[in-house]
């Protein structure tokens, strides 16, 4: 049992980390993406590209940069989780409405008080989804780390396949699942209500 929570503890610290650079470097692109559109398509092009390349591949080339261990499956979770923040902050800003962006501008607000104090406050819904998406797939892929030397509860399935247990197997494949739907179900009922307050 010890082993078990400190494989969900060292897997969940992981992830954390990893989905809070994210959603920093993510919201940034995304922003970064609505002022510059033709950068913009080149910035979510990139993400989608870099969302294709098979996980063990990406892996192995970030092993050959950082190394073994928690940084290199840390950037791999980040890198795959942009793409659903970067487009759904891209996508929440292009589609407010001109009248709420025209009535700020009115008003004398400068493009940053107008991003920070109506256009991201009204996107916010949106961008949850995505850092919701995002969160729920670096749980998962997080489990590959065990074959770059990093830690969580991929350990315990990859120890559970070389002793051909079943038992071991389950004892940490189970847990991703119940986490990334637990996780799932809390941040989809946050969403609703960030929903209802910003209509």
């Amino acid at each position: 049992m010890n082993e078990l929570m400190h494989a969900i503890a060292e897997h969940l610290s992981i992830v954390a980390v990893a989905m809070v650079f994210a959603t920093i470097i993510g919201i940034a692109l995304g922003v970064l993406s609505y002022w510059k559109r033709k950068l913009g398509s080149f910035i979510i092009s990139l993400a989608e590209i870099i969302q294709t390349i098979p996980s063990l591949a990406l892996l192995a080339l970030l092993m050959i940069i950082f190394g073994l261990g928690d940084l290199t499956m840390g950037v791999a979770l980040v890198l795959y989780a942009l793409l659903p923040i970067i487009r759904n902050t891209y996508t929440s800003l292009t589609q407010l409405p001109p009248y709420i962006i025209d009535a700020a501008r009115g008003m004398g607000m400068s493009r940053a008080q107008r991003l920070v104090k109506v256009e991201i406050p009204l996107s916010i819904p949106m961008i949850f989804g995505g850092i919701k998406v995002a969160l729920v797939n670096s749980l998962s892929i997080a489990v590959m780390g065990v074959l770059i030397g990093s830690g969580g509860l991929g350990y315990i399935i990859y120890r559970g396949i070389q002793q051909r247990n079943m038992e071991r197997i389950l004892l940490g494949a189970i847990p991703v699942v119940v986490i990334a739907l637990i996780f799932d179900w809390g941040m989809g009922k946050a969403e609703k209500r960030l929903q209802k307050h910003t209509r």
